[in-house]
């Protein structure tokens, strides 16, 4: 597989499919493993690092459910192929920066992905649509019996699995969902929520993860702590506490529609329209648009709009698909153009 061939698909995390996924967009499982006796990847040489991505390579092959992955080596990509993966949430900011001795494995349906070498030797993720942390729980554990069958991996029975982050130690998981809550937003209680979500040691982040902020109403929480607790409890409690943000998002939406139900479909309406129209447009403004007219659609105010439609203007907005589409480099302006004329194209709006 080729970094264009992804242009052809809708990533695992924007399917629309699996439980409450009106509110929960995808659900999250990474692993971090490092190589014994060998130094972590900010400790290593150029040569370490090679050593481990080959090592690690071999390994692969051997794994059920990464047959069919394809290995991207980082300082084989440019900028641009290396920021479109970034923007598929198939890896981080961190790891398409520095490519020396870097490697991502990417599953033909992108439900996996595998940075090897970012801060620690391996970041395995699976990614399921909807709150479905259970499932990929079950996948991302059989991918790492099947490295510990070929791989020894740094571990103390006091410890746990050893990670470059001291808060990534014993079981070294980290759960997360992606959720969107506009009415949380819109009723101007996410603050609260948020606050009550860190008093319970859970992580709030942004669209794109550590670093960033909440982008178009979607939050993404996960759990900040594995040292002394299973995976299942870590699980089980993320549910819990998704469950509840859950309820809490459907009765804001709920006292939307019955305290000012035209201000809500005025709203949603001109963010349709104004999506349909644009002639200039940066991805934040669009993102922020999709967010209302999701919540239209998910609320009944919108009916015939196509929902795979949206999901994939999702990814093919943002700036290095939009290069890659033209086939060229495009500056801040030519892209907000471009953007613009995509979702014109995509949703059926006319050209005057």
């Amino acid at each position: 597989m080729k970094v264009e061939e992804l242009l052809t698909q809708t990533g695992e995390w924007l399917r629309g499919t699996g439980p409450s996924s009106h509110i929960v967009t995808s659900s999250r499982i990474r692993l971090a493993r490092n190589l014994a006796n060998a130094p972590f990847p900010s400790r290593s040489t150029k040569k370490d690092l090679e050593t481990a991505l080959a090592n690690i390579e071999k390994v692969v092959a051997h794994i059920p459910f990464l047959k069919g992955a394809t290995l991207f080596r980082m300082d084989e990509l440019d900028q641009i192929d290396r920021q479109l993966l970034v923007e598929r949430h198939l890896m981080s900011h961190e790891h398409a920066s520095n490519p020396d001795g870097k490697g991502l494995l990417v599953s033909s349906e992108e439900i996996v992905s595998i940075m090897v070498n970012e801060e620690d030797h391996l970041r395995i993720q699976v990614m399921r649509s909807g709150l479905n942390l259970t499932e990929g729980w079950d996948i991302i554990n059989a991918i790492d019996d099947g490295f510990a069958k070929e791989i020894e991996f740094a571990f103390l029975d006091t410890w746990g699995y050893l990670t470059a982050c001291p808060t990534n130690t014993g079981t070294a998981m980290r759960g997360s969902v992606m959720m969107h809550l506009p009415a949380l937003v819109m009723t101007k209680q996410i603050n609260k929520v948020l606050a009550a979500i860190s008093k319970l040691s859970f992580a709030s982040r942004g669209f794109y993860g550590e670093g960033t902020q909440a982008s178009g109403n979607f939050y993404q929480i996960s759990n900040q702590v594995s040292l002394g607790h299973s995976e299942q409890d870590i699980i089980q409690n993320i549910n819990g506490l998704i469950r509840q943000v859950i309820e809490q998002e459907e009765q804001a939406r709920q006292a939307l529609l019955l305290q000012n139900r035209p201000m809500l479909e005025d709203k949603i309406c001109r963010c349709w329209g104004l999506l349909k129209t644009a002639r200039i447009i940066s991805s934040q403004e669009a993102i922020e648009l999709f967010s209302m007219v999701r919540l239209g659609m998910d609320m009944g105010v919108l009916k015939h709009v196509d929902q795979k439609t949206l999901n994939e203007l999702f990814i093919v907005i943002q700036p290095a698909h939009l290069q890659k589409i033209e086939g060229k480099k495009l500056n801040a302006f030519e892209r907000d153009t471009k953007r613009a004329a995509v979702i014109r194209q995509k949703l059926g709006g006319k050209d005057v």
